[in-house]
């Protein structure tokens, strides 16, 4: 039994207003104002890691971006992300360049990552790093406008809608630069096709994937394979500040875009996630582990349920037809922790072995892809199935 801690009461309230839309247009409004007062021009930061293939594949397209808004754009060199903003530096380093280049062929970029003879520390480097980090970023590849950030070609959507909201466009092509639509069902597929979903119960991005990737696969007629890992601040990796402020903010837009209920949340790190997991195997062994996991992601992203609360886990276990009665005493079993435990493991090495690290990560067959944004790249190789083999669907 856990007692609810004041910061447990208090995180609802507060997420919900920090993360709310109509804070976030609030700023943009105040934002705009105090640009207006000092009479700056629309001035687009962008933070250039010159052997990054996001920076590089961004930089290819931010004429387009110029050429439609009228704006201007400083850009700023800065060095590698410090080591605790990235983990799993060398995984990194080959996953980048493999996504950067699956993005530069889905919207028929012609790119080629070039890798630089010379990377000099310089006072400018120094420079950046320090404006980048008051401004409250960690990473290349981002573009900073009047308080907020987006990172990459994939949030240059946000970018522009606000960018069109202050009438500065100069294009009558009112379409985003670089937006795709996921989780559109396919054709019914083959018997038996399946796709592994790595998920974290603390990972807001995988609520936001777990929101969509059931219903799809229903239509679909795909099985989903559910390989649930802990946190990496659970895992004994560090995530700075700048990081989760972040990645909150982020989520908070994707969820607005995709109509996902998100922003009144109770962080499940530690004992709620743990106590979360601990019913996955019942939930599997009575056949409700989707249902479980999406009451989960619901009950502490947009409902600001605690976990750590037998009150509050026995409204998430009990909507998704689970039995409370039989779930406390699986939750005081120690060799079902023993269990889950080797489970969340054996999912982390098998995320490694695929050369990924973080979740929401998804497999089908040979393809893999990490990010609730590259569903994508799941669903071109599902299809291409149908391409390549006209009778695997009806």
């Amino acid at each position: 039994m856990f007692f609810r801690t004041p910061k447990s009461w208090l995180m609802p309230v507060v997420s919900q207003l920090f993360l709310s839309r109509s804070r976030l247009l609030k700023l943009r409004n105040s934002a705009e104002k105090k640009r207006q007062q000092a009479k700056r021009p629309h001035v687009v930061h962008f933070f250039h890691q010159v052997d990054d293939p996001y920076s590089q594949l961004l930089s290819t397209v931010l004429p387009h971006l110029q050429s439609r808004y009228n704006i201007s754009l400083e850009t700023h060199l800065v060095d590698v992300p410090e080591d605790s903003a990235v983990p799993e530096r060398a995984m990194l380093q080959t996953y980048s360049l493999l996504d950067a280049q699956r993005l530069a062929h889905r919207f028929q970029l012609d790119w080629q990552f070039v890798q630089p003879s010379e990377i000099q520390n310089s006072d400018a480097y120094s420079a950046s790093h320090a404006l980048r980090k008051k401004w409250g970023h960690y990473l290349g590849a981002t573009l900073y406008y009047e308080g907020e950030w987006y990172w990459g070609i994939d949030r240059l959507h946000h970018l522009e809608n606000r960018l069109k909201d202050l009438g500065l466009c100069q294009s009558t092509d009112s379409g985003p630069l670089f937006l795709i639509s996921q989780f559109v069902p396919c054709r019914v597929a083959p018997q038996g096709t399946s796709i592994d979903f790595f998920f974290s119960f603390r990972s807001p991005y995988s609520a936001l994937s777990a929101a969509r990737i059931f219903h799809w696969a229903s239509q679909s007629g795909v099985s989903i394979k559910l390989r649930y890992v802990l946190p990496m601040v659970m895992r004994g990796l560090p995530v700075p500040a700048e990081k989760r402020r972040y990645i909150s903010l982020d989520a908070a837009r994707e969820a607005h875009v995709q109509g996902v209920p998100f922003g009144r949340l109770n962080d499940p790190v530690g004992k709620p996630t743990e106590r979360g997991l601990a019913l996955m195997p019942f939930a599997e062994m009575q056949n409700l582990a989707e249902d479980y996991v999406m009451s989960f992601m619901k009950g502490v992203w947009s409902e600001g349920l605690d976990a750590g609360l037998d009150a509050h886990l026995k409204i998430i276990a009990e909507r998704a037809g689970l039995n409370w009665t039989a779930a406390k005493d699986i939750l005081r079993s120690p060799s079902n922790e023993t269990h889950w435990r080797a489970i969340a493991e054996e999912n982390k090495q098998a995320l490694f072995a695929l050369g990924l690290w973080g979740v929401p990560s998804f497999r089908y067959e040979n393809t893999s892809a990490w990010g609730q944004d590259r569903f994508w790249v799941i669903e071109d190789a599902l299809n291409s199935q149908f391409d390549a083999d006209p009778l695997a669907s009806p």
